[in-house]
């Protein structure tokens, strides 16, 4: 049982990890990168649909995200849909595709992304630290009904400190990694 509690932690905080990964992918940096595009909706026969499930996705250059709608009429929803999301970035369309110029960012707006970068990798270590309580707490429970002893515990406690702090660990690097990535341009 002490394991099957670990394995828990260890895929909650997995979980944790990978969710933050993807909400760094959207951080704009100045380099095109179609994720950047991700959380971006557009309304298709009634519905809401995110732009890579309407058209195909590419970076022909570093600075420039090409959409190819897969129907005509969806270049101006496509437009629309990117000028409303507030990612400070402006489309034209050539008539068959829309084009998406990435600009460069100013030493100010870097700094306020850097800023953002930490508060979502300080909600990434929050997440992976509240797996760490609910974990112990579990430990603890499961010891005290079952009468291991405390050295055990204490060992399964060790163990899940481990985990949370590799866990941290990573998420550390991708802090940096980001950090990095946006003051190269």
């Amino acid at each position: 049982m002490l394991q099957d509690i670990y394995k828990d932690a260890a895929h909650r905080m997995d979980q944790a990890v990978e969710h933050y990964r993807m909400e760094l992918a959207k951080v704009r940096t100045g380099r095109a990168n179609p994720d950047l595009l991700n959380s971006i909706q557009v309304e298709y026969y009634g519905s809401m649909m995110p732009l890579n499930q309407v058209s195909n996705i590419s970076v022909p250059e570093p600075r420039l995200i090409t959409l190819q709608p897969f129907e005509k009429s969806l270049i101006s929803v496509i437009e629309k849909g990117i000028m409303d999301s507030n990612l400070g970035l402006t489309p034209s369309n050539n008539g068959n595709a829309v084009l998406v110029p990435i600009p460069a960012l100013s030493e100010e707006r870097r700094k306020d992304l850097i800023k953002y970068v930490h508060q979502l990798i300080e909600e990434g270590r929050v997440a992976v630290r509240n797996v760490r309580r609910d974990a112990l707490h579990h430990v603890k429970d499961f010891g005290q009904e079952e009468h291991i002893s405390e050295d055990e515990i204490h060992k399964q406690e060790n163990e899940i400190q481990t985990l949370t702090d590799d866990h941290v660990g990573i998420l550390n690097g991708m802090q940096e990694h980001k950090e990095k990535e946006l003051m190269d341009y």
